[in-house]
Order: structure tokens, then C-alpha cells, then sequence
């Protein structure tokens, strides 16, 4: 089940946030993850939508949103590869109306589900959001006419 997360959720989303990068994000040095968390925690949770999906109770996975871009996706590795990734990115499309991500190129795992969703690459950028040399992808899926 998919619904809107709260302040409350935030330290669970953290540890979310936390798990899934050291299993997805194997070229992040421990000190850009140290880094990135109270970020993560203090500001970049407060400037997003933020959905989550809820099995038992239990919060596997979220996607933070803006206007227009997917700006997070992610979900407990034990919970991968069950469609929760792909249920969050059809809402996101469907419901939300959102038609764009931005991934880490060396993220490979990301980029091949995207892909996958059916985004395709529109642009590159060398630089991440932090200005750190891990280039970015900027990928769009073409939404069908009910997604429209």
C-alpha cells in the first residue's frame, strides 16, 4: 500500500535511505554517506513529497517527489525485486503525473530498472547535484494517453 509519509516516518525513511544506497551505491565513499545523511534527514525530506509503502505495518520502501521529478526512490534491499520499485514509479507516473528521474550513472541497477520502466536518457550531466564528480542521468518516459 502506498500513502503519504509523515514527519514521524522521516528516521525510518533515513534508515531506508541509508540500507538501500550501501547495497545500490557501491561508489559512494563511507564519507559522502556520513555526509549526505543529516542532508538527507534536515532538508532534503522537507523538500519533497514523500510517499511510502507500507507492508504489515512496516514502511519497505518511499519516493520523494517534486513538481516534475522523481527525486527519490528507495527500498529495503531484503524487499527488492517484488515489484515495490515498480509500483512506486507507476504511481509516481500515473497518479502523480511525474515523468522524469535523475540517476547516478554508475548506478547501474538503477539505470537498467528505469530503463526498463521505459525512460529513456534525454541528457547527461558530469556533475551530481552536490557538484561531485558522479555524472548524472536525466531520463523522461513518455506517458500514454490515460497517463496524459
Amino acid at each position: 500500500m502506498i500513502i503519504k509519509a509523515t514527519q514521524p516516518d522521516h528516521a525510518m525513511l533515513l534508515e531506508i535511505w541509508e540500507k538501500s544506497v550501501r547495497a545500490t551505491h557501491d561508489f559512494l565513499p563511507e564519507a559522502m554517506i556520513d555526509q549526505l545523511k543529516p542532508l538527507i534527514m534536515n532538508e532534503y525530506f522537507h523538500h519533497v513529497e514523500l510517499n511510502k509503502y507500507v507492508i504489515n505495518h512496516e514502511i519497505v520502501g518511499f519516493l520523494g517527489t517534486s513538481d516534475d521529478n522523481i527525486e527519490m526512490l528507495f527500498i529495503l534491499p531484503e524487499y527488492r525485486r517484488l515489484g515495490i520499485g515498480q509500483a512506486l514509479v507507476n504511481f509516481a507516473v500515473q497518479q502523480l503525473k511525474i515523468f522524469k528521474v535523475d540517476v547516478n550513472e554508475q548506478n547501474l541497477q538503477a539505470v537498467n530498472f528505469y530503463q526498463k520502466m521505459g525512460f529513456q536518457t534525454i541528457s547527461r550531466s558530469e556533475l551530481d547535484g552536490q557538484g561531485y564528480p558522479y555524472p548524472l542521468l536525466h531520463l523522461q518516459i513518455t506517458p500514454t494517453e490515460e497517463e496524459n
